[in-house]
């Protein structure tokens, strides 16, 4: 347990210290990522295996 308080304590420092710039650049790049044709096919396929294996 206090090895995870004190990981969130350094990851909220990080955090912090990297500012709201950073942190729109991070959100930028994930929704590009997200939105890519190729992703988006692959996230396509798992989906119908999934599908199919919960049937």
């Amino acid at each position: 347990m206090k090895t995870f308080l004190l990981g969130l304590a350094v990851g909220y420092v990080l955090g912090a210290r990297a500012g709201r710039e950073r942190y729109d650049q991070l959100v930028r790049a994930y929704r590009r990522l997200k939105d890519h044709p190729a992703v988006q096919g692959v996230a396509g396929v798992v989906r119908a295996k999934l599908s199919d294996a919960a049937e």
